[in-house]
């Protein structure tokens, strides 16, 4: 048997598509017996186990995509262990000639990805990996003085002087037939889903995991609301929101499609969309990839601060019943406590919330990034790996291109500007419903209100506190970098 006759395997993994996916439209091509696989590895080192949200999303996808390959007469296998382990049993167990990836880029992945590459060409197989979730690869941007890029504007200059982003592959016509009798897992047996409690139901109402809940989604977006996405898009309550992220972090959908998407072209059939909106999106687009280049060059982005003059910030221990009121929704403060509850109900938030949710707890309760992170990292189901560690950065102070730490979020002005009739508070907190607009983001100015909750912190006075932890951080550095110190 040639090596083009030998089975081909096609490992899946952020890339949950049959549409724009060049490891499979590569498996495709060469006609020989096709395998394809997903491998739920929470073991391997460097690899984070996915949040509890996220566990509902994958499942979800799974499952769509099973149902998408079997109506091409194709089946999706399923297998759980480390990844090393798992994939060099299942291509000495097919005899595969054959095995394509497309590539990933956080520091854990790149690890498992070379030890799989090195130990198969070892046994002569052909193992390609290919470029497919990122417009621009990590080490194609650069400084001119050849570093990666620490500030974003001039990073998203530097990408859109290059070559266009290439066309997006169609689906495949037709697939090769699978190797009867490769042992799959159940997805049931892996347990992805809540069950008690099931707090999923929200999440049920609110998403379609998918392929094509991804081209319904951006179909929307591009016809009902990308007209008003930049001068829109920070209201809470204004339904002009793409909603993709979930699709974009498993790759239900690639930015090779969404850039396209938005191209003149591509919306000359729908009502005129003044640059600025599609300049906008786009600009959300290249945040997630600065982001994810700031990952493949500092690894532990989710762990250390990008700014090592930010392992000094003196935070306090943290007041659990604080964080608890925060992760509830019940701070007492209605934009932050609408915010947590969309996120609690339906797996999401409105990203001018999370900037405004991030803020309370770093600044307004001092309490370490790391820890609003995590919990994004288990409550969202669009928790990106690159994109929520570098955005809580931002807010810290302590990231790359960071908002500086002595801008501190007023969530009541903020509230007011972005929120101003209250929509977006009382469809998350019932019990202001009938309060009225002026008030409504700070209640407690005029008595409160029956069964919510006051204030758990001063505004003025934690905004205050933050500032002086800041200088106090900034004398300590200056400190050090004299040579002198306290003793």
């Amino acid at each position: 048997m040639t090596d083009i006759e030998k089975p081909t395997l096609v490992w899946l993994r952020d890339d949950l598509r049959l549409a724009d996916n060049p490891a499979l439209a590569a498996g495709a091509q060469l006609g020989a017996p096709l395998v394809i696989v997903y491998i739920l590895d929470e073991m391997s080192e460097g690899i984070r186990p996915l949040g509890g949200a996220a566990k509902w999303w994958l499942h979800g996808s799974l499952e769509a995509l099973s149902k998408d390959l079997a109506s091409r007469g194709q089946r999706l296998v399923l297998r759980h262990g480390p990844a090393v382990d798992v994939l060099l049993e299942l291509s000495g167990e097919i005899g595969a000639g054959h095995v394509f990836w497309n590539r990933r880029y956080g520091g854990g992945e790149r690890a498992v990805d070379a030890a799989i590459k090195t130990s198969l060409k070892a046994t002569g197989v052909v193992v390609e990996s290919f470029q497919a979730n990122l417009l621009h690869e990590p080490w194609t941007v650069r400084t001119q003085a050849g570093q990666p890029f620490r500030v974003y504007t001039p990073f998203r200059k530097a990408c859109r002087a290059q070559l266009p982003p290439r066309t997006p592959l169609p689906a495949p016509d037709a697939l090769p037939l699978p190797l009867p009798d490769v042992r799959t897992d159940s997805l049931s047996d892996w347990r992805l889903m809540p069950t008690k409690p099931d707090w999923a139901a929200g999440l049920r109402a609110t998403w379609t995991p998918g392929e094509a809940g991804a081209r319904t989604q951006f179909q929307t977006f591009r016809t009902e609301r990308l007209k008003d996405y930049a001068a829109r898009r920070d209201e809470p309550a204004a339904d002009v929101s793409s909603r993709l992220s979930p699709h974009l972090r498993f790759g239900e959908i690639s930015p090779f499609q969404l850039w396209h998407g938005v191209s003149p072209e591509a919306l000359a059939e729908t009502p005129k969309i003044e640059l600025a909106n599609v300049d906008k999106f786009l600009s959300e687009i290249g945040w997630r990839e600065f982001s994810w280049h700031l990952l493949f060059h500092q690894p532990d982005l989710a762990t250390r601060n990008f700014q090592s003059r930010f392992d000094a910030f003196p935070w306090p221990a943290v007041n659990e019943a604080s964080l608890v009121a925060w992760q509830q929704g019940r701070t007492g403060i209605p934009i932050v406590d609408a915010g947590m509850r969309e996120l609690w109900q339906t797996g999401f938030m409105h990203n001018r919330v999370r900037m405004i949710v991030a803020s309370f707890l770093i600044k307004n309760l001092m309490v370490d990034w790391r820890i609003g992170e995590a919990w994004f990292w288990d409550t969202l189901v669009d928790a990106d790996a690159a994109n929520n560690p570098a955005s809580w950065q931002w807010v810290a102070g302590s990231g790359a291109d960071a908002a500086p730490y002595f801008r501190v979020f007023n969530p009541v002005l903020q509230g007011e500007k972005f929120d101003a009739r209250g929509d977006y508070v009382r469809t998350y907190v019932p019990e202001l419903a009938n309060v009225p607009a002026k008030q409504i983001h700070a209640p407690w100015k005029s008595g409160g209100v029956a069964g919510y909750p006051e204030p758990i912190v001063d505004l003025g006075a934690t905004r205050e506190r933050a500032l002086r932890a800041f200088a106090q951080m900034r004398e300590e550095e200056v400190d050090s970098s004299s040579g002198f110190t306290d003793d």
